[in-house]
């Protein structure tokens, strides 16, 4: 074995670029829980423009964001309705119950997408025998989908669906400019669509740490007092926000080149029998099944053997991951790997 790895397991495993770092230690800094890190203000003020709306929370991680808009639109006893897949329900320690006190309409998407139809026959009646629906989460692009994004056009239909419904509308957009990479629509026009949008910096973006929490004021106020009382308060921020200006500044046009790489691992993939299946690709997101007789787990540790690092997506399934730290000379190893197994 080699130090040289092919790491997929995430893209949050990126690390910071050297100009990235230079930014980053020569941001100027204060205190962002007093209001005053010029860092922090400018990242949320960058933010906040790009997407049209009137404030921003720089939070510390993807989770914290999400559950931060969940808790200040809803109440105690209120119903969130997301799909079955989403991340706010299945990666985020139960938060929307122990954070928000609230329940869970579970719905099946296409590939973990949702039809406004499907929303609204989930919508509960003003029946004192059932939770409020107060709350609608996307999440785009669609992590256990294998990266697959919405079509806008439905965007549009679920949040007439929630004005009629006066219910709120938030997106986990954790990798919602991979999806803009492609769709060629603009943070602006989600801006309009969504009540509050998550965005994360430490995924393709290659941030160390932070996202982003975007919203009107009242929510962005209502957000930053539970911040506050979470314990998610941040002194000297102002060197992770450097990073996250730098970020959005350089390396959101770059994204595309993740995706190109996705799409040649899932050539790679399509020719080997023991991949069964493979999701559609459209982002950086590359998921595959293999036949019930090869464990996900099994798979995967074989390939760690071979330099190539992955996490298992379900018993039978497997996830790459592409991002700004990869190369040709990682796709090479890992042809190479998987042209060597013997399953």
């Amino acid at each position: 074995m080699t130090d040289f790895f092919a790491d997929f397991r995430s893209d949050t495993i990126t690390q910071p670029t050297v100009a990235m770092k230079e930014a980053m230690f020569s941001a100027p800094l204060g205190d962002d829980v007093f209001g005053d890190d010029p860092s922090v203000n400018a990242l949320e003020t960058k933010a906040a423009n790009l997407f049209g709306v009137e404030s921003a929370l720089f939070c510390a991680s993807g989770t914290m964001a999400n559950q931060l808009a969940i808790k200040v639109q809803t109440s105690a006893g209120d119903q969130v309705v997301c799909d079955k897949n989403a991340h706010v329900y299945l990666y985020e320690g139960g938060g929307i119950a122990s954070n928000a006190n609230a329940s869970v309409k579970l719905l099946d998407g296409k590939n973990g997408l949702l039809k406004a139809e499907q929303i609204a026959s989930a919508i509960n009646p003003d029946d004192i025998h059932f939770p409020k629906t107060s709350l609608v989460c996307l999440e785009n692009t669609m992590n256990k989908g294998g990266g697959v994004y919405y079509d806008f056009s439905e965007i549009k239909k679920i949040k007439s669906l929630c004005q009629s419904e006066g219910l709120g509308f938030h997106l986990d957009g954790a990798r919602l400019f991979n999806a803009l990479a492609e769709t060629g629509e603009k943070p602006a026009d989600y801006g309009k669509q969504f009540d509050s949008i998550s965005v994360c910096l430490s995924k393709g973006l290659g941030c160390p740490v932070g996202s982003v929490l975007l919203g009107s004021k009242i929510i962005i106020d209502k957000a930053r007092r539970q911040r506050k009382a979470w314990g998610g308060g941040w002194r000297q921020a102002g060197l992770l926000a450097a990073a996250g200006i730098y970020a959005l500044d350089n390396h959101v046009d770059r994204l595309k080149e993740d995706h190109v790489m996705a799409k040649a691992i899932g050539e790679m993939l399509m020719t080997k029998p023991w991949a069964k299946k493979v999701y559609p690709i459209k982002t950086n997101i590359v998921i595959f099944e293999l036949p019930d007789s090869i464990f996900a787990a099994d798979f995967v540790s074989l390939l760690e053997k071979q330099n190539v690092r992955l996490v298992t997506f379900g018993k039978h399934l497997v996830r790459f991951v592409t991002h700004l730290d990869l190369n040709s000379e990682h796709l090479a190893l890992t042809e190479r790997a998987l042209a060597q197994l013997t399953l």
